[in-house]
């Protein structure tokens, strides 16, 4: 239950709607053990009915006998009936509490986790899986519910109707209520032990979800590649395999459930017949009646609910702990990029960077991506960063929008520590394109206007004229409205990277920051894009990443790239007649674009 105790705060919150449900079970539950003492009453009438027919036998009065027993049956089954209809009413308004309270818990611990993973930073992300992330979020969240709702609602009615049972055993022969509850201890011996195997058994079923979750979400991200290369089969193989994996992990559970219950029906059998066997000793020596063992009966039959109960409220709760110490791993993972809230949301920034002595190791992989970087860009400058595959070009935009920390060294906005900035306000003033461009199942203009709450139509226009994408995109049947597949499947590459471009220039940042966005489309349209970024980028600080030169010839300053440092660094015209690093690269395009 240590797992468990992290939902306590939720049983606080909503403890005045679990309060009046538990009142609920203890009136269900004694209307429920009430009805044994009627027929106990009924069974013993029923005796001494018959034997005053046997005695009034050949006399009128007989038929005054038969007619008293007749009324007397159907008021004692009316009372049973009554009892039960009763009992049935605050059953439902049990359930009306407790499980409509777990559903409410449900609610807010989604909301939780999924806010809670809003806040981590991009290295978790790198670290865990998505399948496995949606799995916490959904899976586990659904299997913690059943202990929030049915577990505790059916434990409550186990305690207070086994104490209401057993109390009224007791009350009536103390002797035969302890023959009757002798296999007791047996069935918390069988449950203690059956409990660590369905613990156990319960986190590798959940483990094993995640996994094919994961393999599914991946496969499905990636179909095109698959059926580019044929691979069909061999994913379909791999899900088998996975599939069996888990279908093995989860009958293993289900043979332990299997013993579990029979043997609980077998414990409670024997029950009875030492009920019936001690009672009708009990009877002969005169402490009982005969009306007595059918109470009895009923009150050990009223226990195979809680018997039952029991076993399937154990496999609930083992379930949902294993699923509540996975959600718990993410919940007690601490964000390492942390935001300042004593900066104000509304602080306005003019975009002037500087990176001194930055040095930068991924923290999953260990690669050493930047060394020693030092550069400043002042306000209303570009500055173009070019390099080879792995230079480390990225890494410097991410660590400009602090999707992570550098070791060491120190990067300023404004003159002020990035790692001392607001994240909400600072990254609201920067207009992000990446390398690999991401679009949501939803319309382009959406799209569009993402970082903006509300869709302002001649802001999108605007912004998609200045992107060089808006011919394409009133070309289509529904223009703007045109649903885009996920991820952008039905658009092409340089469409989802205007689109994309589009989507940072309609905020009007600040700061604009482009890593390789114009790779996917032609020069001319790249031509055409870079003159009317010209106007827009007026007054603010851009970064530009890309492979070629024509795209960052104009830039303020150029950093040359390599391994991690800068090899050179200045302006088109000077690197071109140090006739380095940067002229062998532009002469080589040349060549490229000739041939």
């Amino acid at each position: 239950m240590k797992h468990l105790a992290y939902l306590n705060k939720y049983f606080f919150k909503y403890r005045w709607h679990l309060l009046p449900g538990f009142i609920f079970v203890v009136i269900s539950n004694y209307f429920g053990v009430v009805p044994a003492q009627v027929i106990r009453i009924a069974f013993d009438l029923v005796k001494e009915n018959i034997a005053l027919y046997k005695l009034f036998y050949g006399f009128e009065r007989q038929t005054l006998v038969y007619d008293i027993f007749g009324y007397s049956l159907l008021l004692f089954g009316s009372i049973v009936l009554l009892l039960a209809l009763i009992r049935g009413l605050f059953l439902f308004l049990m359930r009306q509490t407790i499980i409509l309270t777990s559903r409410h818990i449900e609610y807010d611990l989604k909301n939780e986790i999924y806010g809670h993973y809003q806040q981590l930073d991009m290295a978790f992300f790198k670290r865990n899986n998505t399948g496995d992330l949606m799995n916490r979020v959904t899976e586990d969240v659904s299997r913690v519910r059943a202990y929030l709702g049915p577990a505790i609602m059916y434990s409550i009615n186990t305690v207070v109707l086994s104490i209401m049972v057993i109390a009224a055993m007791l009350s009536v022969n103390q002797r035969l209520a302890i023959y009757a509850l002798l296999p007791i201890p047996i069935l918390s011996i069988v449950i203690l032990i059956v409990n660590k195997i369905i613990n156990k058994r319960s986190e590798k079923i959940q483990e094993q979800l995640s996994g094919l979750s994961s393999y599914v979400q991946e496969t499905f991200s990636g179909i095109r590649v698959i059926k580019t290369y044929n691979r069909e089969q061999e994913k379909m193989k791999n899900f088998a395999q996975e599939s069996t994996d888990y279908k093995n992990a989860s009958l293993s559970l289900v043979r332990a459930q299997a013993i579990f219950f029979p043997l609980i029906l077998l414990l409670i059998g024997l029950s009875t017949i030492i009920t019936i066997y001690i009672g009708g000793i009990e009877v002969m020596r005169g402490s009982i009646t005969s009306g007595n063992i059918a109470e009895f009966i009923v009150y050990v039959n009223q226990l195979t609910f809680p018997a039952m109960s029991l076993a399937w409220v154990t496999s609930l709760i083992q379930r949902a702990a294993a699923s509540q110490k996975r959600i718990n791993e993410f919940l007690n993972t601490t964000p390492a990029i942390l935001s300042n809230d004593k900066l104000g949301e509304r602080h306005e920034y003019t975009g002037n960077i500087i990176f001194s002595n930055v040095n930068f190791t991924y923290p999953d992989t260990g690669i050493n991506a930047l060394k020693n970087i030092s550069f400043q860009l002042s306000p209303g400058k570009i500055l173009a960063i070019i390099g080879k595959t792995g230079s480390g070009k990225s890494t410097i935009a991410r660590l400009l929008m602090r999707m992570y920390d550098a070791q060491s060294g120190q990067i300023l906005v404004d003159g002020i520590p990035i790692n001392k900035l607001n994240l909400n306000s600072y990254r609201s003033q920067i207009g992000f394109v990446p390398q690999e461009v991401f679009l949501f199942s939803d319309t382009i203009a959406r799209n569009i206007a993402f970082g903006k709450e509300n869709v302002d139509m001649e802001a999108v226009i605007e912004a998609t004229k200045n992107a060089d994408v808006y011919d394409n995109i009133i070309e289509f049947e529904e223009g703007f409205e045109t649903a885009i597949g996920e991820r952008g499947i039905t658009l092409s590459g340089g469409q989802k990277q205007r689109i994309s471009i589009a989507r940072a220039l309609i905020t009007n940042p600040k700061i604009l920051i482009f890593d390789d966005c114009l790779s996917a489309v032609d020069t001319k349209t790249e031509e055409r894009i870079l003159n009317n970024l010209g106007t827009v980028m007026r007054n603010k600080s851009a970064v530009f990443i890309a492979h070629r030169v024509s795209t960052i010839r104009n830039a303020d300053h150029i950093l040359v790239m390599d391994q991690g440092k800068i090899v050179e660094q200045g302006k088109h015209d000077e690197l071109l007649a140090a006739r380095g690093s940067y002229f062998e690269l532009y002469e080589k395009q040349l060549l490229e674009e000739e041939v």
